[in-house]
């Protein structure tokens, strides 16, 4: 009788083991899988970190271009108002180039309309059985004004700065690009004038973005291996021509 309770008990406690087992296997499983679970989300953006991006952008196209309302309008998000923008833009282009106005004429021809309009109605109310125009009072805020022209000053400041550093002879990348660039755009004013040039400047920004926006994921790749391709074209010149250029003294004691 006491070989059949200890068989007995020795089988029960082998049951319990094995659920035991179970259990502890079961909650190791579900542990694993809910590690998993919460790797899994880290993996995309491991994955998007290494998605090339134009200019080394890390943020939307809507938020490089300064958000807001200037975003909105350079995106087409409200086609309406993006239109009428870059309706307007054409308009006064086609004025002052096409048709040859001036600035000048054009505000003194608008002004003589719109005081002899107001003028006349003003004296022939009682005639025309018409109530009189009521013409508001205007009053320009000093804040927006001031607002710009800090921005404006921070700009230049900053953009003096960085032509004071690149003529001190700190920098011979940015030195060569910054040469480049107004080289470009000597040749780019030799052919138009400033006012076909900034209406060229602000028709891209009204179509150039947008189709960015669109396309992205096509564009960035390109993007990608000419930048790869312009560093290794820049490796050749910087072994073959700027690594025997002697260095100023500047450079000298940064080395």
């Amino acid at each position: 009788m006491a070989d059949e309770s200890d068989s007995k008990q020795s089988a029960v406690e082998s049951m319990m083991e094995k659920i035991s087992e179970k259990i502890h296997g079961n909650d190791s499983s579900s542990s694993s899988d809910s590690d998993s679970d919460h790797e899994k989300p880290a993996s995309p953006s491991s994955v998007k970190a290494k998605i090339y991006r134009l200019f080394g952008r890390e943020r939307p196209v809507h938020h490089v271009l300064g958000g807001g309302k200037p975003a909105d309008v350079f995106l087409w998000r409200n086609k309406k108002i993006s239109a009428g923008v870059l309706g307007g833009a054409t308009a006064i282009w086609v004025l002052f180039e096409l048709i040859e106005y001036h600035l000048l004429t054009l505000i003194c021809h608008i002004s003589i309309l719109c005081l002899a309009l107001l003028f006349l109605w003003s004296n022939a109310h009682t005639f025309i059985h018409k109530s009189p125009p009521r013409i508001p009072e205007i009053h320009l805020p000093e804040e927006p004004f001031l607002q710009v022209a800090s921005a404006l000053a921070i700009d230049l400041n900053q953009g003096l700065k960085l032509l004071r550093d690149i003529a001190s002879g700190r920098n011979l990348k940015e030195f060569l690009m910054v040469i480049a660039a107004f080289w470009v755009l000597s040749i780019v004013g030799s052919w138009c004038n400033f006012l076909t040039l900034f209406y060229i400047c602000f028709v891209l920004l009204h179509t150039v973005p947008v189709l960015y926006e669109k396309y992205e994921d096509k564009v960035d790749p390109f993007a990608e291996k000419a930048a790869i391709e312009v560093k290794k074209q820049y490796a050749v010149f910087d072994a073959k021509v700027l690594s025997k250029i002697p260095m100023g003294p500047l450079k000298a004691k940064k080395v």
